[in-house]
């Protein structure tokens, strides 16, 4: 683990410090990179977990983060897109924030847009002309329609894009990778300049994570974990206004709707939430020790009865999983319907990533799902192979 020593300033609010709670040491750098070999995947860069807690805030932030360690790039493999679950949700989601901010022949920017679904959806349906930044934009992935006025940036979205002023400015999934969040949030609001515009960033719910020790979603690339209470504060320290803050996702993730124009009106940060976040941080390592013996009592008694488990999906969850839980043996590997994971192995441990027609030879006697949203699918596609393992999701283990 990194020394780290004095008083650790909070980059969200840049008024408290950090006081850490947990700690993990040699986890991969990047749980979505496509790793060719075993070897290759065995031997990825690690790097240091160390959770650190601003009182003053809510904030939780990996105080050990190095971004050098990180990797974004074309083998950047993420999307989540080949699920139906997850395509309905998009396309959901994009539906509502059209009509809710009636979107319609407008400038969208979208800031880590992937591999550009998401803005594909907004500015098909309302008739938007868009702009999305990511270093892992594919363009082999995206065969442009006729009249399509979208454009994609394979790069990071950096102070230098000074010229993306817009009418909506969407974020999805990408603050969380953000070390110095209020200087990246104030950086988009002076992009704006004068020019009116709405919000809409999305990350994960650390609340969630924290109450139910939910392990399997603390990774590296993820250095900031946000609540509503610290959300709501840095929008505001940043210049915006926030107008919403809600949930989507069966609340996994948190969402917030801000305007560079103060209508008065939105949402205020309490001192309970606050109170309710110390409470968890506080019973945090208690938790997680219990759920490390529960999971690993689970797993030396599949392998006491001979039987075969895997996991099923291979990203970021996945990888957590078999590392937190030192998993080189015990797991038959990771399935992912993804084929372009396919064939490639997990970052830390060095799992093969199957697709679901390999389980009809495997047969496996347990599949653990990395995220219970995905359950009744997964038992779908299970079943449709003629596969009746048993089935448990990481919320099956111990709670709050």
């Amino acid at each position: 683990m990194s020394d780290i020593k004095g008083p650790i300033p909070c980059p969200n609010c840049l008024e408290g410090t950090m006081d850490i709670f947990h700690t993990a040491g040699g986890v991969p750098t990047n749980s979505c990179i496509l790793l060719a070999t075993r070897e290759e995947a065995m031997e990825y860069p690690k790097g240091d977990i160390a959770l650190g807690f601003c009182e003053m805030c809510g904030f939780v932030g990996n105080t050990a983060f190095d971004p050098v360690l990180t990797e974004y790039s074309g083998r950047y493999e993420e999307t989540q897109g080949f699920s139906p679950t997850f395509q309905r949700f998009h396309q959901g989601l994009a539906d509502r924030l059209i009509e809710k901010f009636d979107l319609k022949d407008r400038e969208i920017l979208e800031i880590g847009c992937g591999k550009g679904e998401f803005l594909l959806m907004l500015c098909a349906d309302g008739k938007n002309r868009g702009v999305g930044y990511d270093p892992g934009y594919l363009a082999d992935r995206h065969a442009p329609a006729p009249g399509e006025n979208v454009r994609f940036v394979a790069d990071f979205y950096t102070e230098e894009c000074t010229d993306t002023a817009a009418d909506f400015v969407c974020c999805k999934m990408t603050l969380e990778h953000i070390p110095e969040t209020q200087e990246f949030v104030r950086m988009v609001r002076l992009a704006q300049g004068d020019r009116p515009a709405e919000i809409f960033f999305m990350i994960p719910e650390a609340s969630r994570i924290l109450q139910d020790c939910s392990f399997e979603d603390v990774y590296y690339e993820h250095c900031s974990y946000f609540s509503p209470h610290s959300l709501e504060r840095l929008f505001r320290a940043a210049g915006f206004f926030p107008t919403e803050i809600g949930n989507e996702y069966d609340g996994q993730y948190l969402t917030i709707a801000a305007s560079t124009a103060d209508s008065g009106q939105g949402p205020q940060a309490g001192p309970e939430q606050l109170a309710e976040l110390t409470g968890w941080v506080e019973g945090f390592p208690k938790l997680f020790a219990s759920q490390l013996e529960f999971w690993r009592g689970r797993l030396d008694s599949w392998r006491a009865d001979g039987k075969t488990a895997v996991i099923w999906g291979s990203g970021s969850k996945g990888v957590s999983f078999l590392t937190t839980l030192g998993l080189d043996d015990g797991i038959a590997g990771a399935v992912d319907i993804n084929p372009h994971r396919q064939g490639y192995f997990m970052p830390g441990t060095g799992h093969r990533i199957f697709g679901p027609d390999d389980l009809v030879e495997l047969k496996p006697d347990v599949v653990i799902v990395m995220n219970p949203i995905y359950r009744e699918e997964i038992a779908a596609d299970l079943a449709k192979r003629g596969l009746t393992p048993e089935i448990l999701a990481v919320d099956d283990g111990v709670k709050n």
